[in-house]
């Protein structure tokens, strides 16, 4: 596995962290408290890098984060 460091203050790296996630790989990222890891949702293999890299039983579902509400009815039946 490579390991980048990339900066989010800039562009380019951050232009690389969605390629990555758009070729289906993992990106680690800063929250308040701990790393967190991010995948594209809709990429099951993406999805299965978490649970593989964390060990996470696949019985613990994930978080998946969208821009709006306007997102939600391709995520959620009503």
């Amino acid at each position: 596995m490579d390991t980048l460091l990339l900066d989010a203050n800039n562009s380019a790296d951050r232009a690389e962290a969605l390629r990555l996630l758009q070729a289906g790989k993992l990106v680690a990222v800063p929250t308040e408290t701990v790393y967190g890891l991010a995948a594209d949702a809709r990429r099951s293999e993406a999805v299965n890098r978490i649970f593989s890299a964390k060990q996470r039983p696949h019985s613990h579902p994930l978080i998946v984060h969208i821009a709006d509400a306007t997102e939600l009815p391709n995520w959620a039946d009503p």
